[in-house]
């Protein structure tokens, strides 16, 4: 089940939005698969720490991380991913592993894969291992 406050947020925020239950999936691959959607259409919150900041980097399931051209588009020395056990606590009510892209929401800075774009739609994980969030890409 989605969080409640990830609901409120899309709410206050005006987004259009459809919640998809699935079949357990704990990875963007297993989502892509789970709801029959090409792997591209899946946005993947991946969670770096670039500098001194966290951030939330979104890319689609079929991507991997470029960490040192992500420091690049950061402007940081050196970027690197972070275990789970190093954030949960930032992601109140997610389950780990399940982080929405919503960094206003947990007051992190977003940087997105320009190739989410060329996905009218998206879908996301959105707190929950069992239901995901479809949004157009703005």
């Amino acid at each position: 089940m989605i969080p409640q406050q990830i609901v409120e947020y899309l709410e206050r925020n005006a987004v259009v939005y459809e919640r998809h239950p699935h079949r357990r999936a704990c990875s963007a691959q297993e989502l892509a698969a789970s709801m029959h959607v090409p792997g591209r259409r899946v946005a993947k919150s991946v969670i770096v720490k670039g500098g001194d900041q966290i951030w939330i980097a979104v890319l689609p399931a079929t991507e991997v991380v470029d960490e040192e051209r992500l420091a690049e588009v950061l402007g940081v020395p050196s970027v690197r991913l972070l275990h789970e056990a190093d954030f949960e606590s930032l992601f109140a009510g997610c389950e780990p592993g399940a982080e929405p892209p919503f960094g206003a929401l947990f007051g992190l800075p977003v940087v997105a894969d320009s190739a989410l774009a060329e996905a009218e739609r998206i879908v996301f994980c959105a707190g929950s291992h069992e239901e995901a969030i479809e949004i157009r890409y703005q």
